[in-house]
């Protein structure tokens, strides 16, 4: 009887432990950097390596800091940045330049970014394809 009894006490503290350990953990998970802090400001994401890819965003609250990873697209236009979303309208007709234009509004910004409320972005017009037009001529006329 009194091993049963000593067998189910042990047994009752090693659960105690485990629980006490993973309640630990999970505190860990959710109080690091950040859990006190409300206002975080994050910088822009670095990339690693080139001008694209997998990089690091540092956030700073106070005298806390923070490394999160992030990732910069490939196709980004740098003029407005990575974190800054615009909704576009579709594109212009050529203007006397040899080039297009549209108009993008703020749709959103990421990570506090500062971004304009409008942007404007401009593209060569493609020429048109003289070549093709030709050779479609020219199976006609055989």
């Amino acid at each position: 009887m009194q091993r049963r009894s000593f067998l189910l006490l042990a047994l009752l503290a090693l659960l105690a432990l485990t629980s006490a350990v993973a309640k630990k953990k999970d505190k860990v998970k959710k109080g690091g950097p950040g859990s006190e802090c409300a206002e975080w400001t994050w910088g822009p994401c670095t990339p690693s390596s080139k001008d694209c890819g997998v990089g690091f965003r540092e956030g700073t609250c106070g005298a806390q800091t923070q490394r999160i990873r992030c990732r910069v697209p490939c196709n980004w236009k740098k003029e407005f940045g990575a974190d800054c979303k615009y909704k576009f309208e579709t594109w212009g007709a050529c203007d006397g330049t040899g080039t297009k234009a549209r108009q993008g509004t703020l749709k959103k910004a990421r990570y506090n970014a500062q971004c304009q409320e409008t942007i404007r972005v401009t593209k060569p017009c493609s020429p048109k394809t003289k070549a093709k037009a030709k050779a479609k001529k020219g199976k006609e006329k055989d």
